[in-house]
Order: structure tokens, then C-alpha cells, then sequence
């Protein structure tokens, strides 16, 4: 059933994100980072989880998303993560590592519209928050 939703979900807006990544990370209780898949008219081709971390942290490498984002064939993608203490605040690693995920994607012509960070019942577009 995720496949048949991922293949008729579009993401046209933040709020559309935000609803998804609450549904599917604001309950784990340990840190993951995924990525949502998107094909050149921003429907999702498949979301990932593609580290986990401990409570407070997650590794991320950026070497591993180029090579899924390829992969998929995406366009572009969403990056995402969870903070299980419940805070939805952009740390300065936070906005570093998506930084430096959109120079490696750029590389490969993959666009990074947007990172999330979502908490249970809270979601924050970097986007939207100016820290992207």
C-alpha cells in the first residue's frame, strides 16, 4: 500500500509535506533522516528512512543520498528528520548539513526543495523558516 500511495502523492505544498512526515516520523523515538523522492512534477516516487540515529543524533552521507537520489531517477528531493525530545528548532548542524546536501545534489542535477524536521503533532519547513 506505501508504494501505491507514494506513486499518487503530490506535494504541492508545505502543509501537503508536513502532514505526510508527521504521519510517517513524528512518532519514532529515536532520530531518523529520510528523503522523499520526487519526480520532475514533485510527485513522490518513494520516501526512505536512510539513517538512524540514537535520541539526540543521526550520521548523515551525503555520498549515500547522491547515489539513492540516482537511483530513483529523482528530480529533486525533500530531506527530513525527526527530533524525538519534541523541539523543532534548526540547529547550525542542521542547516550546515542541508547546505551541504544541495551542493552535492546540485551536482547531479537534483534539486533540494525543502528540509523538514518534524516532532510529534509539529512540523518545521526550513524553507518557509529562512534557514534553508
Amino acid at each position: 500500500m506505501k508504494e501505491q500511495l507514494s506513486r499518487d502523492t503530490v506535494f504541492d505544498s508545505p502543509q501537503s509535506v508536513k502532514q505526510f512526515l508527521l504521519l510517517q516520523l513524528a512518532a519514532k523515538p529515536h532520530e531518523v533522516f529520510a528523503v522523499l523522492f520526487l519526480d520532475s512534477q514533485n510527485r513522490l516516487i518513494t520516501m526512505e528512512e536512510l539513517f538512524r540515529g540514537t535520541l539526540t543524533q543521526s550520521s548523515v552521507y551525503p555520498r549515500e543520498v547522491v547515489i539513492r537520489a540516482l537511483h530513483h531517477n529523482a528530480a529533486a528531493v525533500i530531506l527530513a528528520h525527526n527530533h524525538p525530545s519534541g523541539k523543532v528548532q534548526a540547529s547550525a548542524a542542521d542547516i550546515q548539513l542541508t547546505q551541504l546536501l544541495k551542493s552535492a545534489l546540485a551536482l547531479v542535477d537534483v534539486r533540494v526543495l525543502d528540509h523538514f524536521i518534524v516532532a510529534k503533532g509539529v512540523a518545521l519547513s526550513m524553507a518557509d523558516d529562512g534557514t534553508m
